[in-house]
């Protein structure tokens, strides 16, 4: 018997001969609705700080519930984020360290635990409506991953061939992306309309902002940052339809709704790519910008109003917290990540630890302690149609909390502590003491952007 303790037979006799018992309990366990959008900035949203979009759907999220102001994303790309975020594992456990393409012949593998299979064990029924990105070929697809029904585009709107898929199948091969926004909230309020007698996972995955944009004729010209604002403004309409659907159909009390992004903007496509806000950099890099993506959650009578929770926390937390809310049992084979942040959410106590590894693709690139980050040396970058140039740098250190923009590098004054940070993140891989092949000092040009290992490691 493999993945999730026979997964399989344990659902078939949830869904055809369950006890009444085991019925009423899972009608007292609350839907879930994940709402995600793609290259979402931290200075796009109105309760992020923006003054040219008006988003006042999502912002009601935030003062009807809470407000998280240090989220991370599980990578500064898409399919790895994606991948956390369903499994609440580190991607590169899974070896998913860069996007997936529509050549692709791999996925994340149906081995991993998702989401959606944890609610499965627990009578849910789960939908996903929007972007997979974890690999199309049907092995890959949502519905060997423990969704019941999938409607969307599999990968991002920017690649060949996109189409619209039903399931397993292709349904259209002709996307007209002005109206993709309106489509999938068409869909997703189906979804709850044809579930509402029982307890859902609704997994709303928004191609949109990723480039190229688009917004339907109803909302062209409505903000004040051109195309792009209107894009997130038609998105914060389809939010506002799918709470007002779970209201009008008596299931918003008991309902969970989560809005987050899966990386920063992308900031290369310039007026086409949003904004970071006051942070530094965005999609790509694993600087705050890249990583740290506005995230907002209500629950009515469970999570108090105007609730701003500055502790650090992760798009992998929220397996494990859906578990714990729910009563699902997480294997214990299975080496998860993330973190429990009910407490969090319930004003009734923190995350466990608040230490956090940035990875670009498969390489650590940078490690949070508290309020501190350091940020590994890096080569730098001269730019291209689709990725911003970044300067190259030696060891940063920051004060995350007094400086999240990353504008004042404290290392020259602060050795000892930048040498204790470097351990403790090559510790946490496992690689202290072995450094990896990527890091080692070579001779040469540009010796002096590599002192640090000999200065922080004590080489």
């Amino acid at each position: 018997m493999n993945k999730f303790f026979g997964v399989i037979t344990l659902t078939a006799v949830l869904f055809s001969c369950v006890s009444d018992k085991k019925i009423k309990t899972a009608k007292n366990t609350p839907n879930i609705v994940f709402i995600f959008t793609d290259d979402l900035g931290y200075g796009d949203l109105g309760c992020f700080g923006a003054e040219d979009i008006a988003t006042p759907n999502i912002d009601g999220i935030a003062k009807a519930g809470i407000k998280f102001t240090d989220f991370y994303s599980a990578s500064p790309i898409c399919s790895p984020s994606r991948a956390g975020l369903m499994t609440g594992r580190m991607p590169q456990r899974m070896g998913i360290n860069g996007v997936f393409f529509p050549d692709s012949y791999t996925g994340m593998s149906p081995s991993e635990i998702t989401i959606a299979e944890l609610l499965k064990t627990k009578g849910y029924k789960t939908g996903i409506v929007g972007k997979w990105h974890l690999g199309h070929r049907e092995k890959y697809l949502p519905l060997q991953q423990g969704f019941d029904s999938y409607f969307g585009i599999p990968y991002s709107n920017d690649m060949t061939s996109v189409v619209y898929m039903r399931d397993n199948e292709v349904e259209s091969y002709k996307v007209d992306q002005r109206y993709t926004t309106q489509t999938y909230t068409k869909e997703a309020l189906g979804f709850i309309e044809n579930n509402k007698e029982q307890p859902f996972f609704l997994y709303v995955a928004h191609n949109m902002p990723h480039v190229p944009i688009y917004a339907s004729p109803e909302f062209e010209g409505k903000s004040k940052r051109g195309l792009y604002g209107d894009v997130i403004e038609e998105i914060d309409w389809s939010v506002g339809q799918i709470v007002n659907k779970l209201e009008t159909s008596g299931l918003l009390d008991n309902t969970l709704i989560v809005f987050s992004s899966d990386n920063g903007p992308w900031l290369a496509m310039r007026d086409h790519g949003g904004s970071a806000g006051h942070l530094r950099e965005g999609k790509q890099y694993t600087f705050e910008g890249g990583m740290r993506v506005p995230t907002v959650a209500m629950w009515k009578g469970k999570i108090k109003p105007n609730t701003v929770a500055t502790e650090m926390a992760s798009q992998m937390d929220w397996f494990p917290t859906f578990a714990k809310i729910t009563g699902a049992e997480i294997p214990q084979e299975t080496a998860i990540d993330g973190e429990d942040i009910s407490k969090v959410l319930f004003n009734t106590g923190k995350r466990k630890s608040d230490d956090y590894l940035f990875f670009d693709n498969a390489k650590l690139e940078a490690y949070r302690r508290g309020d501190w980050k350091v940020k590994l040396p890096y080569k730098g970058y001269k730019g291209s149609r689709g990725k911003k140039a970044v300067a190259k740098h030696d060891t940063l250190l920051f004060n995350i909390k007094n400086d999240p923009g990353e504008t004042n590098n404290l290392y020259e004054t602060n050795k000892g502590l930048a040498r204790t940070l470097i351990k403790e993140m090559y510790a946490k891989t496992g690689s202290l003491g072995e450094l990896p092949p990527s890091l080692i000092i070579r001779g040469g040009r540009d010796d002096s952007h590599f002192r640090y290992l000999y200065d922080s490691l004590g080489k």
